[in-house]
């Protein structure tokens, strides 16, 4: 998600404030919005711990790493590059990334605080939705309510994220039975502005969206994540913010795992998946999902 907080903290510094009393919304979609985040909230507070792959588009093709859940943040390892096992040398460099990791204190501690910080930010972020946004009913099917949101102008942001949030319009993707988010989409319609425009601008038609799955009768995972940003800042220097990300094989591991206890079972991991391949159990196209457009509509 970390991609994302980089397009709010770039937009960030334009947004105004007014606190006017906002006027009466649409009640039932409202209650059920805070339903949802309220779930949410809760759900992040006490989620269990997965390992999963995750495959990653870029300008340079497609790669596939391991990850698995520590107490203490993610640790991961690449496994794949463009559908091919990793070289001898780049082997090397993975094996060195880890074991740099393991024996770094401070580098296991900068990786806990900023894992921290994240967790902090989104739950920050869903908090904001009820109020931050005014709510429209756009359809309903199979149980999977679709709202359309826009900015409530007369929300008091008091925050980085809340100045950044209200800025935009979307989608969300609402489980009626389960209050649970299945999906937001946000972008922005007009170019964005800060530092009267001396310090820089976030172009209009960047966007992002976020796709969730169910993975056990209580944990939801991130299953697709895209933010495609463009703009300049401080003197004509391009921002540039791409990621395009899609997520499976979502498996269970033992709740509170140190970081060592992560890698350690991140390396019998990516053991064994690179014995199946090699004994022809499985293919590196197995782990490769159906691709679905992920345009904004």
């Amino acid at each position: 998600m970390r991609a994302l907080w980089v397009l709010t903290g770039i937009m960030a510094a334009t947004s105004t404030c007014c606190c006017a009393q906002a006027p009466a919304a649409n009640e039932d979609p409202v209650r059920l919005v805070r339903e949802v985040v309220y779930n949410e909230l809760h759900d992040h507070d006490r989620h269990g711990f997965w390992r999963y792959w995750i495959e990653h588009h870029g300008d340079k093709g497609t790669q596939i790493e391991e990850q698995v859940e520590t107490v203490d943040g993610p640790v991961n390892r690449t496994l794949l590059t463009n559908g091919q096992r990793l070289d001898a040398e780049h082997e090397q460099l993975e094996e060195a990334k880890l074991r740099d990791l393991m024996n770094s204190p401070s580098e296991q501690a900068s990786r806990r605080q900023a894992y921290r910080e994240d967790e902090k930010r989104i739950g920050r972020i869903l908090a904001l939705l009820p109020d931050a946004f005014i709510f429209h009913e756009a359809g309903m099917e199979s149980g999977i309510l679709h709202l359309r949101y826009s900015p409530n102008s007369n929300y008091c942001a008091h925050s980085i994220e809340a100045r950044v949030f209200r800025r935009m319009s979307g989608d969300l993707w609402l489980d009626t039975q389960l209050k649970r988010m299945r999906r937001l989409e946000g972008r922005l319609d007009d170019n964005v502005d800060f530092g009267f425009g001396m310090l820089g601008r976030v172009n209009k038609g960047s966007w992002f969206r976020m796709v969730r799955t169910q993975v056990s009768p209580t944990d939801w995972k991130t299953e697709r994540l895209e933010v495609h940003m463009s703009g300049k800042a401080l003197l004509l220097k391009t921002i540039a913010q791409d990621v395009s990300e899609v997520r499976g094989g979502f498996e269970s591991v033992p709740a509170n795992m140190s970081f060592l206890q992560g890698m350690q079972l991140l390396k019998q991991t990516v053991a064994d998946r690179e014995a199946a391949m090699l004994a022809g159990r499985i293919s590196p196209a197995s782990f490769v999902v159906g691709r679905s457009s992920l345009q904004p509509h």
